[in-house]
């Protein structure tokens, strides 16, 4: 919650001028708990569409703003769904034309798989695009995860994405490189970010175009960007909304895949991630596979219960500062008659002029 500075005690000044929400009296007395609508378009594939969803609406409810947050998801049709999520969708999700029709606050676009190496040949390319779009002229901010990020600095920046010589898989430590941007206000100035990709946007790339690079990592690159104005844009090349076992629930099904000779080799394992007794726990696994295997046997279940116990998760406060602040900019600017006078005042070389 804000503080009030209801006198002319020094400390308040100090802590606006370094970033910290910080009322006059006359606002606080006139705040009202007032509404945010945002938008969720999940992109996922179906074995991780109701998981995402839980992930990003977590953060969403721990934001600590007065308000009362309606959260509203959609997908996009032309995604091949099996049944279940078919029938999930058609019960749960929106319709984009009538969140367009009611008008959002701000949107959330998740991550999606890919079949194809040019995205715009993806089914996925042209609806996105279409929200994009729309987003541009009609909400505050949108807040990109992962392939959405690539997708999105692609079509706004012409940012293209390159493959990487294996996949970056696992958590990986980072820093702040942008301290003074409200993004920050609050966060540890290094911490953990799980990452699960095989493609990058980098640094210089995005500085090139114009971007302001806030998080990155020595072994991950970029984590977190903003686009030139510094906030209507907002791109995440990680993943913060995964929970502790969302890579332990990766690489099961990449062991999956191997004994099912979908794959020619055995996964390595998460970087980062299994501790010691955790790698013990999937060796003694494959050994107990491999001799069903020979014997004509089925594969003996796999450990997740046991393994799930000795994961940690490292980064779950970070994403969570993060979205609060993200949501905190979002709640100043839309509020009434603000949006063109509070864009008109960005500056998009001053992160600071962001402030409320």
């Amino acid at each position: 919650m804000p503080l009030v500075a209801h006198n002319r005690l020094p400390t308040f000044q100090r802590l606006k001028e370094g970033g910290e929400v910080v009322l006059s009296l006359d606002r606080a007395t006139k705040q009202d708990i007032r509404e945010l609508h945002i938008g969720f378009l999940n992109m996922m594939p179906d074995a991780a569409l109701t998981a995402t969803e839980s992930q990003f609406i977590r953060f969403i409810g721990a934001c600590n703003q007065i308000a009362q947050i309606y959260v509203y998801p959609f997908s996009i049709p032309e995604l091949n769904r099996n049944e279940k999520a078919e029938a999930h969708i058609a019960e749960h999700y929106f319709e984009f034309e009538t969140l367009q029709e009611q008008g959002l606050d701000a949107l959330i676009i998740t991550g999606a798989n890919v079949s194809n190496p040019i995205l715009e040949e993806e089914a996925f390319w042209d609806p996105l695009m279409r929200v994009i779009s729309w987003a541009d002229e009609n909400v505050a901010s949108v807040l990109c995860s992962c392939l959405a990020t690539h997708a999105v600095v692609k079509h706004i920046h012409g940012i293209d994405r390159s493959r990487m010589g294996r996949k970056k898989w696992g958590v990986y430590s980072h820093h702040i490189a942008n301290p003074g941007h409200p993004l920050m206000r609050d966060v540890n100035t290094r911490f953990d970010a799980p990452h699960s990709r095989y493609n990058e946007v980098t640094k210089e790339q995005l500085e090139d175009a114009g971007l302001t690079v806030l998080v990155e990592g020595e072994d991950a690159g970029v984590h977190l960007a903003v686009s030139p104005d510094q906030f209507r844009m907002v791109y995440f090349q990680g993943h913060p909304e995964y929970d502790a076992v969302s890579l332990l629930k990766e690489y099961k099904r990449e062991v999956m895949r191997f004994f099912a000779g979908e794959r020619d080799n055995s996964p390595r394992y998460p970087e980062n991630y299994m501790p010691a007794p955790a790698q013990e726990v999937a060796k003694t696994y494959f050994r107990r596979a491999e001799k069903a295997i020979e014997a004509g046997d089925p594969l003996p279940p796999f450990p997740d219960a046991e393994l799930e116990t000795l994961v940690d998760n490292t980064w779950g406060d970070t994403g969570k500062a993060i979205v609060n602040n993200w949501l905190g900019l979002v709640y100043g600017l839309t509020s009434v008659d603000r949006h063109e006078q509070f864009m008109s005042s960005v500056d998009p070389a001053d992160p600071l002029s962001l402030r409320i």
